[in-house]
């Protein structure tokens, strides 16, 4: 007994259906939480502790060569208003009109465990190099800004004043031996510079001691599957421009689709069947514009 085109159709929908499903499913068991590397390093914040002096802006920008951005001050003084080609380190201010709450926050590269924009590099100018540190290098760039686009935090800025811009972002000062310039001119401590796993300790231990100081959580731990800089504030961390993300890090969401669409081919294959079925069925479909006797 024969099978109709009706029948046929609902059976390669169907099975196009549980082939795609069971991928994504095969794929979401399998992903893994993201382990840090052993030797990651990275910076705690402590918005409690910072004054706004803003010695971190000036040291970033002489250990790295970049040039004040005074454009806000009619060329008087380096007053950045967000991370551009001429701030990798930015402390800016969050003031609550209603309660008059307010906090300093130090924004710069947060150098995800599992960064997005190296995910989005097509050419490997964005790498997860030695001790965790997200590094560029501008010789392998060719400006398709995809990096730009793909960072959950808005980190990376590129120099559109000139006619071959670069990428610009905290590398924490990988060129230094003694680490960033900015942990070691704070003169409060506001900011330090070691291992991930001792700066979280540190911060835990402070979340501990101090029951009230602090709301309950160390940013960065988990947040987009973590990141090596972690924050500790008074002030809820949306507010100060932190986003609230899942565990889940941004780059395994489009690895998963991709696998789901990619892997063996097996969906593409289906859904070209499904398709040509499509067209064969339009194809033998008779035509009702034309009459039984066959003529217009």
């Amino acid at each position: 007994m024969g099978i109709s085109r009706r029948s046929a159709l609902k059976v390669m929908a169907a099975a196009t259906a549980t082939m795609v499903g069971t991928t994504l499913g095969v794929h979401q068991t399998q992903a893994a939480a993201v382990v840090p590397r052993p030797d990651a390093v990275g910076m705690l914040y402590d918005a409690t502790r910072c004054i706004g002096c803003k010695a971190c802006m000036v040291a970033c920008n002489e250990a790295n060569d970049v040039t004040p951005d005074t454009s806000a001050s009619g060329g008087l003084w380096d007053m950045p208003l967000d991370l551009n080609e001429h701030a990798k380190n930015i402390i800016k201010l969050y003031r609550d009109p209603a309660t008059g709450a307010q906090s300093f926050v130090k924004r710069q590269c947060m150098h995800c465990l599992d960064p997005a924009c190296v995910g989005a590099c097509m050419l490997g100018a964005m790498k997860k190099g030695d001790k965790g540190i997200v590094s560029y290098d501008p010789d392998l760039c060719i400006g398709c800004r995809y990096c730009e686009m793909g960072c959950p935090f808005n980190v990376p800025k590129f120099e559109w004043s000139k006619a071959i811009p670069k990428l610009v972002k905290c590398e924490l000062c990988r060129h230094r031996s003694q680490g960033p310039a900015c942990c070691e001119v704070c003169p409060v401590g506001a900011v330090i510079y070691g291992k991930r796993t001792d700066l979280l300790a540190d911060a835990h231990q402070r979340l501990a001691q101090n029951p009230g100081r602090y709301v309950p959580k160390v940013y960065g731990e988990h947040e987009a599957g973590g990141t090596q800089v972690l924050y500790l504030a008074h002030v809820d961390f949306e507010k100060l421009g932190l986003p609230a993300y899942s565990d889940e890090p941004v780059p395994r969401r489009v690895r998963t689709i991709q696998d789901t669409i990619y892997k063996g081919f097996v969906a593409p294959v289906a859904l070209y069947g499904l398709l040509a079925a499509v067209m064969l069925r339009n194809r033998e479909k008779p035509d009702s514009t034309k009459r039984e006797d066959g003529q217009p």
